[in-house]
């Protein structure tokens, strides 16, 4: 009888990528980005077991929004408290916080339980073109 090897810790060996960000779209990079987090791209993914590989994501502060997303898109935050939910439109986000909306937009299209949490540690997202991973010699990634 043949058996199906199923996918474990001991036995997955992650790569690294490097995605440059410049002029993406966020929406598209961040599908993309989470798929290889995920493990998609591999031939043994499976949903319960973080298969992914860690990607570094440069230039982040150079993603680009299409329509009027930069004045219409808001992000929220709650402290829990009656009456204290905060709204903050992307292009204030993109001043404050240049790394921000890629890391939200990614952590929304992993799974929302420890899995997700355990793969969104896989992601360094920097502003500029610098990174500090040089060692991992990672791999350039093109994304559209």
């Amino acid at each position: 009888m043949r058996t199906t090897t199923m996918p474990n810790p001991a036995n997955i060996q992650r790569k690294w990528y490097v995605v440059d960000a410049d002029g993406a779209t966020l929406g598209r990079l961040a599908t993309q980005v989470a798929a290889i987090l995920k493990g998609k791209n591999n031939p043994y993914y499976a949903p319960h077991v973080d298969t992914g590989d860690n990607v570094i994501i440069i230039n982040a502060d150079k993603i680009q929004l299409t329509g009027k997303k930069w004045t219409g898109k808001v992000y929220y935050s709650h402290s829990d408290y009656a009456g204290s939910l905060k709204t903050t439109m992307a292009k204030d986000v993109m001043a404050k916080f240049p790394t921000r909306m890629v890391e939200k937009a990614v952590e929304g299209m992993l799974p929302h339980n420890r899995l997700g949490r355990q793969m969104f540690k896989k992601l360094y997202v920097y502003a500029g073109s610098e990174h500090p991973h040089i060692a991992q010699q990672p791999v350039k990634l093109e994304v559209l």
